[in-house]
């Protein structure tokens, strides 16, 4: 079985982008983005608008995959027009690029390492790391790891934790979100005045709370899941991560088109300039990438992934809050000496979900907050 870089060679011949596919497939997508929301702005009763909305809200998801493969740099690279329109993406989707690209890019090469991972990512914390916290800690870890905090994604991780809190950090770098917030609430200002308070809602707020919140939850699932496997920080390697800390979003064909492929996310993180048409290809043609972790859209799936609370490294797997009660886990230190030097020195944007505090209260060895960003 090849690993490392021999596995990382195979993947290259699919990163090879088609460009007439691509831009085919992005001016598809937009034009039925714009004829959902034209078919909202029209329909005369708010039963017809209501699907229209979700609907839109669901092509919104695969239009925000453009964005997210054209700066890992996959589709329309070098593109002037390509840039133009993705930056405007970025801006109606609440994720500037200046943001994302370093959150996200952090997030890659970190993946699922237990402690430097939250930067872009969800929390995870080991048994002894949950032992060690605060019982103040402890509740904002479950928190953000919370069904509402993460279906809530509209707000808790876009508008707060991709838009304000890096404004907050650093206005000169991230200036762009405060202006995606005002771009967003004009536009439904605008389209209220003019449609009905009600037709905006359903044609501005609605399609992206759903697209924010369905996305933050494929998210959390894509690298929270019963069958993950972790590694800490000594021990970590990037195609393990890949392969074993990122699941295979099982979907039917029509849901794998509303979400753009990225639940091949295990192919898409051993090699992320493969463009997302070309996931299936390769995942179809190398038997290394046959085997994740896998998860699905079922409910008993989703209740299984957001009931996973800690890893434990002597089981090999994710533990339940359940089951740590039943362990009698209990808090043993007011500090967690976790080793926090590197997440110090890089504290870049904040962890998409610790975004409601502008400090995470995570306590580390030199006495600041692990977190720094948030």
């Amino acid at each position: 079985m090849r690993t490392g870089s021999e596995l990382n060679k195979a993947t290259r011949p699919f990163a090879a982008e088609d460009r007439a596919k691509s831009w085919r497939l992005l001016v598809t997508t937009l034009a039925v983005l714009l004829g959902s929301l034209v078919g909202v702005a029209l329909a005369p009763y708010w039963w017809v608008q209501l699907p229209l909305a979700v609907f839109a809200g669901l092509v919104q998801i695969r239009l925000f995959i453009f964005f997210h493969d054209y700066l890992h740099g996959a589709i329309l690279h070098r593109s002037k027009v390509g840039g133009v329109i993705m930056s405007l993406t970025g801006f109606y989707m609440l994720s500037v690029r200046s943001v994302w690209r370093e959150t996200h890019n952090y997030h890659h090469k970190n993946n699922a390492k237990l402690v430097g991972s939250a930067i872009g990512s969800y929390p995870v914390l080991t048994i002894g790391m949950w032992r060690s916290i605060s019982a103040k800690q402890k509740k904002f870890y479950r928190f953000i790891r919370h069904p509402l905090t993460i279906f809530t994604g509209y707000f808790t991780i876009f508008l707060l934790g991709m838009a304000l809190s890096p404004f907050k950090r650093d206005p000169s770098k991230h200036w762009g979100g405060p202006v995606a917030i005002a771009s967003h609430f004009g536009m439904f200002v605008a389209f209220g005045l003019w449609l009905g308070w009600l037709t905006s809602f359903f044609l501005i707020i609605l399609p992206l709370f759903v697209a924010l919140g369905l996305g933050s939850y494929l998210f959390f699932a894509q690298h929270n899941f019963p069958d993950i496997q972790l590694r800490d920080r000594r021990q970590w390697d990037y195609t393990f991560a890949a392969l074993r800390s990122s699941s295979y979003f099982e979907m039917n064909p029509i849901m794998h088109w509303f979400t753009g492929n990225i639940g091949y996310h295990h192919v898409h993180h051993l090699n992320h300039r493969i463009p997302f048409y070309r996931l299936p290809e390769a995942m179809a043609a190398i038997p290394e990438l046959q085997d994740p972790g896998r998860t699905t859209w079922s409910l008993k799936d989703i209740v299984r992934n957001l009931r996973l609370a800690v890893w434990d490294p002597e089981k090999g797997r994710m533990l339940t809050y359940a089951e740590l009660g039943s362990r009698g886990v209990a808090v043993a230190l007011r500090r967690a000496p976790w080793p926090c030097a590197v997440l110090l020195r890089r504290a870049l944007a904040p962890c998409s979900c610790a975004v409601l505090l502008r400090r995470a209260p995570w306590p580390c060895a030199a006495g600041r907050p692990l977190l720094a960003c948030c």
